[in-house]
């Protein structure tokens, strides 16, 4: 079973927008912390954006403070990253992930191993 997907990803040109998507099913979403990764052909999965659990506090990769927004409706079970100006290499796929506890620090937040549930991804094109 799929605990989380994705939606919303697509091609867009540089400097545009798009607002991606995580529904999650079969977990009791607000008992998680969420976050959103990208992967770019290549390269390192890199951590994006993460709120807490009952939502509130925020954590986002230096590269996209102020233009990316990470929120959540906990009613709806979704998650949200409404991205602006985007660059091209923010062309990558974006995943959400479900963490089942707060993680504690920086690392544990940005490295992945804290998250119990990925979903499968949705694709970002950005063209130049």
């Amino acid at each position: 079973q799929d605990h989380l997907v994705e939606s919303g990803g697509g091609l867009v040109q540089a400097g545009g927008s798009l607002k991606l998507s995580c529904a999650a099913s079969g977990i009791t979403f607000s008992n998680y912390g969420m976050g959103w990764f990208r992967q770019a052909p290549g390269k390192e999965r890199e951590f994006v954006a993460y709120m807490r659990r009952l939502g509130g506090n925020t954590s986002y990769a230096d590269s996209v403070k102020g233009r990316f927004t990470i929120s959540r409706d906990n009613a709806k079970d979704t998650l949200y990253l409404p991205m602006i100006s985007l660059k091209a290499e923010e062309a990558a796929v974006y995943y959400c992930a479900a963490a089942p506890r707060d993680p504690p620090g920086d690392c544990e937040r940005e490295n992945g191993h804290h998250y119990a549930y990925w979903g499968r991804g949705t694709r970002v094109t950005v063209s130049s």
